[in-house]
């Protein structure tokens, strides 16, 4: 079958944002990435940063922690109501045709269908905390810090939401080395297996 829809999940510094952007560009397709929040915010009613917070980083050091926040009576935190609302959008997103989503779990959301393609883009440690430094004007010391606690919030959240390890190969079909093949490279190869 062919591939209708990308997912791609990236650790911080990787550029895995802006080549997921740029393939959907190139092919002519939508793009799904910060709008997801912003449609979780509106059906919530929650403020678009709290989302932001909550939707892809766990708030907590552990997912053991998830078991220590407030519930309603059906034993449902906020954290639980938002990722309801956030998979429900994402599902939403792929019925409406091809496209590129990232991150918020949506290779695990979408693993029932057939047509997605799962990639993980990942780098060397250096090359992170250099984008991250250009990026955000940032020292050394503040983007490894800012790197680190990132990844290891989008892990404990990964964790929690879907029982897998974030970041581990049979997650996902292709797992790239942005800063080793750099990101034209990436986008190209992306493309050529959803092309195929």
């Amino acid at each position: 079958m062919k591939n209708n829809i990308i997912t791609i999940s990236r650790e911080y510094g990787s550029g895995g944002r802006c080549i997921g952007e740029e393939v959907a560009k190139r092919l002519g397709i939508a793009y799904y990435d910060k709008v997801i929040l912003e449609e979780v915010a509106k059906e919530t009613g929650f403020d678009k940063e709290f989302v932001e917070k909550k939707a892809e980083y766990s708030p907590f050091k552990s997912a053991f922690a998830y078991a220590f926040v407030g519930r309603d009576t059906n034993g449902v935190s906020v954290d639980d109501y938002l990722f309801t609302v956030q998979r429900k959008i994402i599902l939403e997103c792929a019925e409406k045709g091809p496209c590129v989503i990232v991150g918020r779990c949506a290779d695990d959301i979408l693993s029932d269908r057939d047509d997605c393609l799962n990639i993980f883009i990942h780098g060397n440690l250096d090359a992170k905390i250099k984008r991250i430094m250009a990026r955000h004007d940032v020292t050394e010391k503040e983007a490894a810090k800012m790197m680190r606690e990132i990844d290891k919030k989008r892990s404990i959240n990964y964790k929690y939401h879907t029982e897998k390890v974030w970041g581990q190969a049979n997650n996902y079909d292709m797992s790239l080395n942005s800063s080793r093949l750099g990101e034209e490279k990436c986008i190209e190869l992306i493309m050529q297996l959803y092309n195929s």
